[in-house]
């Protein structure tokens, strides 16, 4: 028997003084048995950090030809194609020939090595951005986990303000391509 998603539920306050964009987001995020809290957490993150009336969740983990947010316009195309972790430079070629925009933001404990291995190739693609999450700040994610969330998000350059009641994490976000 599979296992199903575990649903959660996010009242996410988005603050981002880069794009002059102030929103109340109501969100419900399945996680995928075989993804990590932090995982999960950072898929919100990247929410915000793109908002867009058009921007959602796809399947993720379940689909191998879906990124794990994209933005589709009125007329059905992909605008922006968003994926997390360290993805290979063919995949991203893949989502090259797809959409206008690619955005790639990778995190953990590796990625420093990932980047040194694939930073050339992923650099040299179109219409890609590479950012990179601080493996120590998303470690510090899952305390703001639980089944309803209710998140305050604030943008200011490359700098994250990530709270809730009991919590308060700055992160930060580093361009590398």
């Amino acid at each position: 028997m599979a296992l199903k998603p575990t649903i959660y539920k996010v009242d996410l306050q988005l603050a981002d003084t880069n794009r002059n964009c102030y929103e109340q987001c109501t969100l419900t995020v399945a996680q995928h048995p075989s993804e990590t809290l932090q995982r999960m957490m950072v898929r919100i993150l990247v929410f915000g950090l793109n908002y867009h009336q058009d921007l959602s969740f796809t399947k993720g983990l379940s689909s191998s030809d879906e990124p794990e947010l994209w933005q589709i316009g009125p007329d059905g195309q992909i605008e922006h194609w968003i994926e997390l972790g360290q993805a290979s430079p063919d995949r991203i070629r893949k989502a090259v020939s797809r959409a206008p925009k690619i955005t790639l933001y990778a995190y953990g404990s590796d990625a420093d090595i990932w980047w040194q291995k694939q930073g050339a190739d992923l650099a040299a693609l179109p219409k890609v951005s590479v950012s990179q999450f601080d493996s120590a700040e998303v470690d510090q994610l899952e305390q703001f986990v639980s089944r309803n969330m209710s998140l305050s998000l604030s943008i200011t350059d490359d700098e994250l303000y990530l709270s809730d009641a009991e919590h308060h994490l700055s992160l930060n976000v580093k361009e590398l391509a």
